[in-house]
Order: structure tokens, then C-alpha cells, then sequence
């Protein structure tokens, strides 16, 4: 029998890009906001890692733009279309992501970081240190595809 998960946000993003992009989030730097709550101790000795693991709801998409089918990355006929589960965008069934930011420094509650690709206002469900020690083993291999889509991604933005 499956049980639902019912969470709470532990944090909010605070500034850094006020609308969802595509592409151009190099340089973005932003606050992950801890709810006030929480005691001080909870992030005690997160300054010492350059990295973190951000999970965070697409709160601006509706639940009636998920797509349960194959479609092209970004709508283009020239890249294969694939299953939901292979895209890494909010029309995903519970519209959470996950992200790798530079964690510039804690200051009490408030994680100052760069390149989080989420926008003002996101609502943030984890976060945790990354310890390259869990992260892929072996040969990580991808198709094509999306190098050519993300070539942008982390790029400054434009003007």
C-alpha cells in the first residue's frame, strides 16, 4: 500500500533570480533562508563543505502541467523524445529537483550560495552537505543531448 509523504519546507529561497529560466543561471548567488525555528546548531560545521545538496518544489508550476509521456528536451525534434522520469523539469509528478550549490558561507540561519537554479521565493524541502564520497561510482556515462541542451545553463546571463 503506498503512503503519502505529507513535508514541511525548512527554508526559503531568498533573492538571486526572480523568474524560472532555461539557461543562464552562472553567477546566480542567492540565500537558502532556514526557517527561524530552527535552532542555530542545525547547520554548526556546515560552513566547512563547498557544496550542498538543495531539494526544492517548482512552486510557481501548476500540478496540471506534468506530462506522463515521451516528449523532445525543450520541444526539439532533434533531440529523441524520452520519458518524464529523463527530463529535470517541473513536469515531473511531485515537481521537486535537486541542486548542487557553492555554499559561500553560513551566516546563523541564512546559507549564503551561488549557482542554485531555483528563484525567489522556492520553497526548500532538504538540504544536506555533498560528500563527493556518495556521489556516482564507476563511469558516468549520459547520451548526447543534454550537453548540447545545457551548454548555456551555467553561462552569465546575457545584458
Amino acid at each position: 500500500m503506498t503512503q503519502a509523504l505529507e513535508i514541511e519546507p525548512i527554508a526559503t529561497v531568498v533573492g538571486g533570480r526572480f523568474e524560472p529560466a532555461d539557461d543562464y543561471w552562472g553567477g546566480t548567488t542567492s540565500i537558502i533562508r532556514l526557517n527561524p525555528g530552527f535552532p542555530v546548531e542545525t547547520v554548526q560545521g556546515l560552513a566547512e563543505f563547498s557544496h550542498l545538496v538543495v531539494t526544492w518544489h517548482f512552486h510557481q508550476a501548476s500540478p496540471d502541467d506534468v506530462a506522463l509521456h515521451a516528449r523532445s528536451p525543450r520541444n526539439n525534434p532533434a533531440w529523441p523524445p524520452t520519458g518524464t522520469f529523463v527530463h529535470r523539469n517541473h513536469r515531473r509528478p511531485n515537481q521537486l529537483a535537486t541542486s548542487f550549490p557553492r555554499l559561500l558561507k553560513a551566516d546563523r540561519l541564512d546559507l549564503h550560495v551561488t549557482d542554485l537554479d531555483a528563484i525567489e521565493g522556492t520553497p526548500v524541502f532538504d538540504l544536506a552537505p555533498y560528500f563527493p564520497e556518495m556521489g556516482p561510482r564507476g563511469n558516468v556515462h549520459t547520451p548526447r543531448w543534454p550537453s548540447e541542451m545545457l551548454v548555456n545553463y551555467w553561462s552569465e546571463p546575457k545584458g
